[in-house]
């Protein structure tokens, strides 16, 4: 019995192939660039497995309210050529299986949680940082999300008073995404995170902005684990630095687990939102 997953993002489409265990048997990158290019794309790959059902976390936003006229729809994503497109509806044009839509950072923290720990905890929040900031929360093995889907990225946080950049969020003046975000660090240093010095100032900016997130985060759910995923948490040099912020900003007003083991990496590693997409697609049939 095969699955099919698919980390849809607004650069790459990863799509997998999973097993009845869940373990990946191929896995392959997709560029994004028009929907009607990257999906032909992604059915060609899946075409040569008889799969059992599909399961897709997508960059966003996405209508996920099953009563909207508009469900299965990207939104207002900045991606060019995808603004109001229907993503589930075209996946259901071509196939007649089983298909479960989430965003990608929902799948991610799912993976990590039924997946990475195994349901050792209770809860975690997923954020992961890179081009965009977006945030999932799992809670007793549910995706917890309302009306619509969480938009962690875009919670409103105080500027740093040395801090003189123009945001880059084209929605919000002091939102995390716009003061945090890969393309935000670009932006503000003409440079990408990767080819700063891990000792660079620039981090203890980062580590504050973030810092300042979770403490938000901690307030509002109180989860077990928060794991920062994303292309700029590869900086390991982070983690130290959004702790101690973390605990200055917070100033021992909650209890939390013990630092080193509640502000952590994925285990899953850059697998974490495909193997999210395969645990979905796997408890549909």
């Amino acid at each position: 019995m095969y699955y099919g997953g698919i980390e849809a993002g607004g650069t790459k489409f990863v799509c997998a192939v999973g097993n009845e265990q869940v373990n990946i048997i191929e896995k392959v990158s997709i560029p994004t660039t028009t929907p009607t290019e990257t999906l032909n794309q992604v059915f060609h790959f899946f075409e040569k497995y008889a799969l059992k059902s599909i399961g897709i976390g997508s960059f966003g936003p996405i209508d996920l309210n099953e009563k909207s006229p508009t469900f299965g729809y990207l939104t207002t994503t900045p991606r060019k050529g995808w603004e109001n497109f229907n993503l589930l509806g075209a996946f259901k044009e071509r196939y007649t299986m089983p298909i479960s839509l989430t965003t990608d950072v929902n799948a991610a923290a799912y993976g990590e949680y039924i997946r990475g720990y195994k349901g050792s905890i209770d809860s975690c929040l997923y954020l992961t940082v890179g081009t965009g900031i977006g945030g999932g929360f799992i809670k007793h093995g549910d995706i917890v999300q309302g009306y619509g889907h969480p938009e962690m990225g875009h919670i409103l946080i105080q500027k740093h008073p040395k801090d003189h950049y123009p945001v880059c969020c084209a929605f919000h003046p002091n939102c995390l995404e716009g003061m945090a975000s890969g393309s935000s660090m670009e932006e503000r240093y003409n440079k990408k995170a990767y080819e700063f010095d891990r000792d660079s100032e620039v981090w203890e900016l980062e580590a504050h902005y973030l810092a300042q997130a979770i403490v938000n985060y901690t307030l509002i759910v109180r989860p077990d684990k928060i794991i920062l995923g994303g292309g700029v948490m590869k900086q390991e040099q982070l983690f130290p630095l959004i702790r101690e912020e973390f605990k200055v900003l917070m100033g021992d007003f909650v209890e939390t687990p013990f630092l080193e083991e509640y502000i952590v990496g994925p285990k899953l590693g850059d697998n974490a939102g495909i193997v999210g997409c395969l645990t979905l697609a796997s408890e549909l049939v």
